[in-house]
């Protein structure tokens, strides 16, 4: 069985397993196949607000495909995500990314 059917399995268990959502999100984007990595990026952070791995993950993925604008919103959302959470590392990241794609 391959890692995506693996965590679709699980989430068919468990709909709102932060990390199986995050990890098939990931496992779709690394599979290049942009449009459910970002349908999982979507149903992850409507969940999760505060998951900022998954902001940066999504912006990521937004760039490969010239998807500039999207992902500089994701970023900013991304960006919020961190100051509510404390989460200095996330927040110095998506600030890298976001002076890169200005």
């Amino acid at each position: 069985m391959d890692r995506i059917a693996i965590l679709t399995e699980v989430l068919a268990q468990n709909p709102n397993d932060t990390f199986a959502r995050y990890g098939l999100a990931m496992e779709y984007s690394n599979s290049g196949k942009t449009e459910e990595a970002l349908q999982e990026f979507a149903k992850l952070l409507a969940a999760s607000p505060d998951y900022t791995a998954g902001y940066f993950m999504a912006a990521q993925t937004l760039t490969r495909v010239d998807r500039i604008e999207e992902a500089r919103k994701m970023l900013q959302n991304g960006i919020a995500a961190a100051e509510r959470t404390g989460n200095s590392h996330a927040l110095s990241e998506m600030q890298g990314m976001l002076s890169e794609l200005s």
